[in-house]
């Protein structure tokens, strides 16, 4: 009997997100539903074990079961990948056979990846999954100095599965548990003096890392023939606010913007109080705080910062939980200088920053007729209204009208 070990114990920091990245929606559907129904349908292993951290059991079997994987086990894992992968192994049978061990954050492994690692493992003992370097790789000092260009047509990136004979892994395992930590499970099998060999992977084989890998996934998977979840879109609307004094000495930045004026908004970063509104109802309307939470002005990392770079960061937090900018309208009070010329750079500088096309973005500009502190020309306020979607096909930048 051949097995498969998922493992999906990790937190995964570079996605921005307070929960475990299998757990993401990736066109509606969890990445590790997607991961587990392409080992369940495949058909080719007769034990599937999904290791995941013990406060996400509960979680995991509930989602699992929702989706029908009710014999899929599920195995506590441990403070490593390395020991994750153990506890996964130490569950199986040992009349186990060959075992394949796969990222829970890859979910696009196709069958003929699968068939040919199993094919290889039963001919040559293992098979680990990689792809060849399409990139020139150098290898440098810490300063940036190339030390060497090493010959590309001899690497290899390495994907999962790594399929090996069930025996020879657990002892890999168990022989360095307590000792050395290895990047992947090929490694433990070249520390014991084992002969490993590669089998072709796939291009689209790729693992769920950054906010930006959810979008390439969900575009791949579409143009496989896979729609959206049948459910309805969810959509959210967030409100923003803010205002910052005018005063000399100070560049005027207004959406990326740089206005020709005598004076300047005051603020710890750049003060671009119409990104900051933005950037407000943006986490408004996924309930995940404010820019006081997120860019503090006592942190002095975020003195003079550029409000476009938070505006991105903030579009990767709310993607790390599936969230993206529908329409964003904003207004900016102020009764001098004239805003009119610098609308159409505002919408494009908005739109590209959010990866979105322009069509969806709408900045307007009015006066207060010279009443309150926008109309004696004290200060300036932005109010942002913000419609965010959960689901759905994507209206992407249009390279051509935003220039």
């Amino acid at each position: 009997m051949n097995a498969a070990i998922i493992v999906a114990a990790g937190r995964g920091e570079r996605m921005h997100s307070d929960k475990n990245k299998v757990f993401l929606p990736l066109l509606g559907v969890p990445v590790i539903v997607h991961t587990v129904r392409a080992f369940s349908d495949s058909g080719l292993f007769g034990d599937l074990i999904v290791v995941c951290s013990t406060q996400n059991q509960d979680e995991m079997r509930e989602l699992l079961s929702s989706y029908g994987f009710d014999q899929v086990r599920l195995v506590p894992g441990g403070a490593t990948r390395q020991a994750s992968v153990l506890c996964g192994l130490r569950a199986l049978p040992k009349g186990t056979n060959y075992v394949a061990i796969h990222d829970g954050a890859r979910p696009l492994v196709s069958r003929r990846v699968l068939e040919d690692a199993l094919r290889q493992a039963a001919d040559k003992g293992n098979a680990i999954v990689a792809v060849p370097l399409k990139d020139t790789i150098k290898r440098a000092q810490p300063d940036g100095l190339i030390l060497e260009t090493p010959d590309r047509a001899s690497l290899y990136s390495i994907q999962t599965p790594q399929v090996f004979d069930y025996a020879e892994i657990i002892a890999a395992h168990e022989t360095y548990a307590d000792r050395q930590t290895a990047t992947d499970d090929a490694m433990l099998m070249e520390w014991t003096g084992k002969a490993v060999y590669l089998s072709m992977g796939d291009p689209e084989n790729l693992k769920i890392t950054t906010p930006e890998d959810l979008a390439v996934a969900e575009q791949i998977l579409i143009r496989r023939g896979m729609k959206e979840a049948d459910k309805p879109m969810e959509m959210r609307i967030g409100h923003g606010y803010d205002v910052h004094k005018l005063v000399p000495d100070r560049d005027l930045i207004l959406c990326g913007v740089k206005v020709p004026y005598e004076r300047g908004l005051l603020g710890h970063s750049d003060a671009d109080v119409a990104a900051h509104a933005l950037m407000d109802a943006m986490l408004g309307a996924a309930a995940m705080g404010d820019i006081g939470y997120h860019f503090p002005d006592t942190d002095p990392a975020y003195s003079g910062a550029d409000s476009m770079k938070l505006l991105e960061r903030v579009r990767e937090i709310i993607a790390a939980d599936g969230w993206k900018v529908s329409n964003a309208d904003l207004t900016i009070i102020c009764q001098r200088p004239k805003l009119r010329p610098f609308i159409e750079a505002m919408r494009d500088s908005l739109a590209g920053h959010l990866n979105i096309c322009r069509e969806r973005i709408s900045v307007k500009a009015t006066t207060t007729e010279h009443l309150g502190f926008e109309g004696e020309g004290l200060g300036i306020s932005t109010h942002a209204v913000v419609m965010l979607e959960r689901g759905g096909s994507d209206c992407l930048r249009d390279e051509k009208s935003n220039g």
